[in-house]
């Protein structure tokens, strides 16, 4: 059994990282992820006035629960889509006049629904570009807040946004959702602002957070369960064995259900209380599985589909499209590329049994394309990847580790470090 340490949630690091600055005090997170986009979530805070001291292990936020400490600031979120998305938000709440960037790839990702919202809860927001859409500059006069509808079909990223500021608004937030995918987020999202000191009441699909203040705490990141179905994906596809430790069955994560999605394929799953196991059986059974819910890991169950005794159909990822990539679409052509038959739809993908063959895998500038198929490169040597480095996203170290699994299964007692 090899045992791998995976980095920190980047989910959780972005939370945290708003949180701790919105909280009253000093806020210590301890296994953050240390990545490009959580890097750009720092520096924006920095950028924004608030301090941020980071070491190996601890990051340490002074939060201001007024907002952003310095009345101006331009900030360049780079290709994060949660800093994209959270900062201007957490900025709205200030009193200031605040510009923010990113990159072309974060530029053309949908922004509609929360800007939407937040311009109907007291915002004001100057596009300087394509409207809805990054570069954005917030002149912010602190939010009123009260009741909105939002569209979070897309992403629940818009939602954790406005739930996240709710508490900093002057009457609160009020916000009936008319649709949502991903959920599970929204769910970390609420179990977070709950540890820092913020009930959210939920009836239905209507939210309700009262005006207050976080408090700030010490507070650990749990290993991220997307980065871990790289490695459950390779045991599985390997008839190997892997370990993630802090991964429980109390793990706040959604995305840890792809181990469930490997055990109805065959594969030998044991959640234990601090940590998961993943044992592959030799064989891989064709499922159709709805990923809605869990669409990040979308890529990896595309990735080794191909090896599976019958076909795969993941249906109910649409949102996919409208990622670092049209994930779909890449993966489909990468499968093809490989010799697999594939079929796509408006929010399906079919991919057939098949060997597949050596090809070089375009990325699409996209790290979980990258990292999902270089597990696929594990049963096919020859495999390559056109942008290896874009797995700096949330996973830096990634390809080292990845070799470090591969070699240690000649182990009977191996261990992984991130």
């Amino acid at each position: 059994m090899t045992v791998v340490e995976i980095p920190g949630s980047k989910s959780m690091t972005a939370r945290a990282l708003f949180l701790a600055a919105a909280a009253d005090g000093d806020t210590t997170l301890v296994n953050p992820l240390v990545s490009d986009d959580t890097e750009a979530f720092a520096e924006g805070l920095r950028l924004l006035g608030y301090r941020v001291e980071q070491d190996a292990s601890a990051w340490v936020i002074g939060g201001a629960p007024a907002g952003p400490p310095l009345e101006t600031a331009e900030v360049f979120t780079r290709d994060g889509a949660t800093t994209s998305r959270f900062l201007p938000s957490l900025a709205a709440t200030g009193h200031g006049r605040y510009a923010f960037d990113a990159s072309a790839q974060m530029r053309r990702r949908p922004m509609a629904p929360l800007t939407e919202a937040l311009r109907h809860l007291g915002a004001h927001l100057e596009f300087g570009g394509e409207p809805d859409h990054h570069p954005v500059t917030v002149h912010a006069a602190g939010l009123a807040g009260g009741s909105v509808r939002l569209d979070a079909g897309t992403s629940s990223q818009f939602l954790t946004a406005l739930l996240l500021a709710g508490p900093l608004m002057r009457n609160g937030l009020t916000v009936e959702v008319t649709d949502l995918v991903s959920q599970p987020y929204v769910a970390i999202t609420t179990e977070m602002m709950r540890a820092f000191g913020v009930e959210v009441t939920q009836s239905g699909r209507v939210y309700r957070v009262e005006p207050g203040t976080y408090t700030a705490r010490r507070y650990e990141i749990e290993p991220d369960a997307s980065s871990a179905s790289y490695f459950f994906g390779a045991a599985a596809l390997l008839g190997e064995s892997i370990t993630v430790p802090g991964l429980g069955v109390d793990a706040l994560q959604g995305d840890l259900a792809f181990v469930d999605v490997l055990a109805r394929m065959g594969a030998h799953v044991d959640k234990g209380a601090t940590a998961t196991t993943v044992s592959g059986t030799g064989r891989l059974s064709g499922i159709t599985v709805n990923m809605r819910d869990i669409s990040d890991t979308m890529p990896t169950l595309a990735a080794i589909a191909p090896f599976a005794d019958g076909p795969t159909r993941i249906v109910d990822v649409a949102n996919t499209r409208v990622k670092e990539c049209d994930r779909l679409d890449a993966c489909a052509t990468n499968l093809r590329a490989m010799g697999v038959q594939v079929e796509t739809g408006p929010d399906w993908i079919e991919i057939q049994p098949g060997t597949p063959h050596p090809a070089q895998i375009r990325c699409f500038g996209d790290h979980r394309i990258a990292m999902a198929f270089s597990v696929t490169g594990l049963r096919t040597p020859g495999i390559t990847l056109d942008d290896p480095g874009c797995v700096k996203k949330t996973f830096p170290t990634f390809h080292s580790a990845l070799g470090d699994v591969v070699c240690s299964f000649a182990s009977p007692t191996g261990s992984i470090g991130s």
